[in-house]
């Protein structure tokens, strides 16, 4: 029988926190659920961390993740968002050790890469990309959710998959122990 693994999937912000979990078994992943956290009604930037602080919770008691993936802020011009943003991120982060769950951080780069096949891929690409990844219905209104999942996904495709075999360090070492698989 496959061992089932659930990953949260978390992309941090000081207006919007999207998140997303899925499920795998072996190879498959299926979505469980997205959405976002709202920050936006507090104008206080403490209470936006303590909000995302107890939404991390709330999701990682409800759903019991195995593993985070969270997306890594990525650097700007504008160094007090950079602070925001990575304050947002830390809280996050903090709420998953605090639940002693392993994190995996992810460049947005390598997350659009590993969805969409393009590291400049747009939210809209990767939100269609997933649609037909994981057979989502509908999208939701904001794409902040999708980010999330997104971020989940990575992690499922970059992480050491059960069943996939041995690593090679070359083709040529591939080839020296499977010789039967050459035609």
């Amino acid at each position: 029988m496959k061992k089932e693994r659930i990953i949260l999937g978390i992309d941090p912000g000081t207006t919007l926190m999207g998140y997303g979990i899925i499920r795998c078994i072996g190879r498959d992943a299926s979505m469980v659920v997205m959405g976002v956290i709202e920050l936006s009604k507090f104008s206080n930037h403490y209470l936006k961390l303590r909000r995302i602080f107890e939404g991390t919770l709330h999701l990682i008691d409800q759903y019991h993740p195995d593993e985070m993936a969270i997306e890594a802020p990525f650097y700007g011009k504008n160094v007090q968002s950079m602070l925001k943003l990575g304050r947002a991120q830390g809280v996050a982060m903090a709420a998953g050790l605090y639940r002693s769950l392993p994190i995996f951080e992810y460049a947005p780069l390598k997350i659009k890469l590993a969805i969409t096949g393009q590291g400049n891929a747009s939210k809209e690409q990767v939100a269609v990309m997933l649609q037909k990844y994981l057979s989502i219905p509908e999208l939701p209104g904001n794409l902040d959710a999708t980010d999330g999942l997104a971020a989940a996904l990575c992690h499922f495709y970059q992480n050491d998959l059960p069943g996939t075999g041995a690593k090679y360090k070359s083709w040529k070492e591939f080839i020296a122990k499977n010789p039967s698989r050459l035609k």
